[in-house]
């Protein structure tokens, strides 16, 4: 175990999930927010592969649509970088349920995950719960996940992706993770930034 790829005492592993090809042809789709989204992932990308902490990428699979393997769009956005130290597709909503994960992070000695991806409350919401569960600690970097608006369905109400972010931090905080802005993630890898 390297002293580069360890973070709070512990190594540390970058998990990316469904930052996809699928979401850009789904009717909620939204750049809104993409532009500091993208950001803030590139930005927690370099300083991983910089510093030695392996990174993960995770890729939705479903049935119809967008994310089915036959519609060629469940592969990464043109802007993530490639070359992940190791790539799983998934059924489920967590990235561990029909997966390797599991197995690949233990035979790595990854205590740690730092959730990133595409859908704050969906897929990454379920991977941290379930992380957590499984016996990891959990950084949940919410300014490097994405969401879009929703509308509740006896309410009518519509809950801007802020809202949802608020919630789901909310949620998470102190029983399934330790919620961080890529900043602190930085800070906490030794990197230097503005």
């Amino acid at each position: 175990m390297s002293e580069k790829d360890v973070v709070g005492g512990c190594r540390a592993a970058l998990v990316v999930i469904d930052v996809q090809e699928s979401f850009r042809h789904m009717p909620f789709w939204s750049e809104a927010d993409l532009p500091a989204f993208r950001d803030a992932v590139l930005r927690l990308d370099a300083a991983c592969r910089q510093r030695g902490v392996p990174v993960v990428h995770i890729f939705h699979v479903g049935q119809a649509g967008p994310f089915t393997e036959a519609s060629g769009h469940v592969r990464a956005l043109d802007w993530l970088p490639g070359s992940p130290d190791v790539c799983f597709f998934k059924h489920t909503h967590n990235a561990f349920s029909d997966t390797g994960l599991d197995l690949w992070l233990r035979r790595h000695g990854i205590e740690r995950l730092i959730i990133a991806g595409i859908r704050t409350e969906q897929c990454c919401e379920t991977t941290t719960r379930v992380g957590s569960d499984i016996g990891y600690q959990v950084d949940f970097v919410s300014d490097a996940t994405l969401t879009f608006p929703m509308t509740h369905p006896l309410s009518g109400r519509t809950y801007s992706p802020a809202e949802i972010k608020e919630h789901t931090e909310l949620v998470l905080a102190g029983r399934f993770a330790r919620i961080v802005g890529v900043d602190d993630c930085l800070a906490a890898l030794g990197e230097a930034h503005a």
